[in-house]
């Protein structure tokens, strides 16, 4: 084709923003599109998964492995629809994705046309930039600005284009009043907080003599800034699910997690604190800090919205975690009583041992707390991690210790299931060399995940480094939601609801080329995980594994207590083992080995 059209433009231009690899499915409404990255591929590589979804998770996973904008390619009407789910786990993250969207020809637009939908509708909610390309002048300020919006807002942009506008002969902007020529390039810059401000959250740090800190995602790159300041203050971390891996479980003062996910530690810093700091983080469960007026409170945070949001903070910091916490080091008078430290870490000690008598609990046929707590040693240097939603997530957060080599990623603000293997898909491509594991549900390997390994299948001996373990949790039960009723609603399992259908994870990986792997008891697991983590090709391991041990949260509530006996006495008809298994992991706490 001698003349160049908008879609090898968009092509083209991405390329220059340094994008060399999308995530798409192809249809009649981005065919244009598909033309041109088959034109460019030596350039920019796309990567076909089997549905929209899983192509929208893997663009929001590329970019949080890569820091990089994730770009998905869709075609119209069904498949736009499709890859909604995927773009609001990046908007509620907050990560940079770029959806390149088909839309019917311009003609035909307001017709109620096969497959028309109104796109800047559909996506206004989800995206911070949402623009139908209505003619070729207009590509190049549409695509500059979708990609700068995304890298600077950290979110979601949109970029619509007709089918016939895909194929037309690429313009530029005209000269004259009207027209607007946009370029490529964008660079962060760090905001630093006013200096009255610092000066008046370092007083309130100074004043504290039990301060706690809760780390969210902000602190990507500023752990060692964290870590330092928080010895200087004597203070513990708490870890919102996103800064699972971002900040090791075994550096000095680190309680673990916190929430519903969350450790005991992390509990009781919030309880018995007297001043908290929150750096990255709109944690949303307010419960779990301390209670209103118990604690002076300072706030970092590069997004004015999330300040104030959750706790009635004194002092806010609107500013680059790394540069605000640097600032703060250079006005804190370092604490020499480390009374309250010394606790803590006598707490977490303490509860590391729990946790250990927790995993080595029996169970019918296996106890799902062990897997994690013998993964733990066995993680490679680099390893990337990507845990679904359920009850997989809930022992990713407490019962995996991860050390500063790793990093890993859960859907946090949407919470939404299907994640896993699609983040280990994408965490695959952005780094072949680097051995990935995803721990996922029998519930998401049913919706979206089964699928997923069709294309670990296509792609898997295009790596470098050929180790892909996808854990499957195998309960025959959508456990978390069954125990978040039998708690909250004081509701007996739900069968209809909740019980799901036996799949043979292991043997459909062999069908597919892949290895698997079954684990269904105690002496069993660190012999499977050797396995899987030496294998030479992706492996699937089937854990056959006890529903009805209890995903305890960090301090039971009367209420909480009240319906889970009201469950037990309605008829549950797991009454006895769950009951059992729940005596058994609370009897831990006090039988440690």
């Amino acid at each position: 084709m001698s003349t160049a059209t908008v879609s090898d433009f968009l092509v083209d231009r991405l390329h220059q923003w340094g994008v060399d690899r999308v995530f798409g499915y192809s249809g009649d409404g981005i065919n244009g599109v598909m033309s041109a990255l088959r034109r460019a591929d030596d350039k920019i590589t796309l990567v076909q998964p089997r549905h929209e979804e899983l192509a929208a998770f893997m663009a929001c996973g590329h970019a949080k492995y890569t820091g990089r904008p994730g770009v998905v390619v869709t075609t119209s009407g069904p498949g736009a629809i499709h890859a909604l789910n995927g773009l609001y786990d990046a908007a509620k993250d907050h990560m940079p994705v770029v959806a390149v969207v088909g839309q019917q020809a311009r003609a035909s637009l307001g017709s109620d046309f096969q497959q028309e939908v109104d796109l800047e509708n559909v996506f206004q909610d989800v995206g911070a930039y949402v623009q139908t390309v209505m003619a070729p002048e207009q590509a190049r300020h549409v695509v500059d600005r979708a990609v700068r919006i995304a890298e600077a807002e950290r979110t979601v942009t949109c970029v619509i284009l007709p089918n016939d506008v895909q194929d037309a002969a690429m313009k530029a902007p005209p000269d004259g009043h009207g027209a607007t020529w946009s370029g490529v390039g964008y660079r962060p810059s760090l905001r630093l907080p006013l200096d009255q401000d610092l000066d008046r959250a370092a007083e309130v740090l100074d004043a504290g003599e039990k301060v706690a800190i809760l780390a969210g995602a902000g602190v990507k790159d500023a752990v060692p800034q964290l870590l330092e300041l928080a010895n200087a203050l004597g203070a513990g971390i708490a870890k919102a699910v996103l800064a699972k891996t971002m900040v090791a479980d075994d550096a000095p003062g680190v309680t673990g997690t916190i929430g519903l996910l969350g450790t005991e530690p992390s509990d009781r810093m919030m309880r018995h604190c007297d001043t908290l700091l929150m750096v990255g983080t709109s944690f949303p469960y307010a419960e779990f800090l301390p209670a209103s007026g118990q604690a002076r409170a300072v706030q970092i945070d590069v997004d004015a919205a999330n300040l104030g949001l959750r706790y009635p903070t004194e002092v806010n910091l609107h500013g680059d975690a790394g540069a605000t916490l640097k600032a703060l080091l250079e006005r804190i008078t370092p604490k020499a009583d480390r009374a309250w430290r010394q606790d803590l870490e006598e707490q977490i000690n303490d509860w590391w041992d729990t946790v250990a008598a927790r995993a080595n609990t029996e169970a019918d046929p296996l106890n799902p707390q062990k897997i994690f707590w013998e993964l733990s040693p066995r993680l490679p240097r680099g390893a990337l991690l990507a845990a679904d939603v359920g009850t997989a997530t809930d022992w990713y957060a407490r019962f995996l210790k991860v050390g500063d080599d790793v990093q890993g990623s859960t859907s946090g603000g949407l919470a939404s299931m299907g994640n896993g293997v699609p983040y280990a898909l994408a965490a695959k491509f952005a780094h072949p060399d680097r051995p990935v594991i995803a721990m996922v549900g029998d519930g998401a390997m049913q919706m979206i995940g089964n699928n997923g390994l069709i294309t670990v299948a296509r792609y898997w001996r295009e790596w470098a480094d050929p180790r892909l373990v996808v854990l499957v949790l195998n309960n025959r039960d959508l456990n978390q939601v069954t125990w978040e009723q039998r708690v909250m609603e004081g509701d007996p399992k739900f069968e209809s609801s909740q019980a799901l259908p036996d799949f043979d994870y292991d043997q459909y990986a062999e069908m597919l080329g892949l290895r698997g792997l079954r684990l269904d008891s105690a002496e069993r697991v660190t012999e499977v995980l050797d396995a899987a983590l030496a294998a030479d090709r992706p492996v699937v391991i089937n854990a056959v594994v006890d529903a009805n041990v209890p995903p305890l949260p960090s301090h039971l509530e009367m209420g909480q207590v009240r319906g889970y006996m009201e469950s037990i006495l309605k008829g549950d008809p797991e009454a006895g083992p769950e009951l059992r298994q729940s005596l058994k992991a609370m009897a831990a706490k006090y039988l440690k080995r």
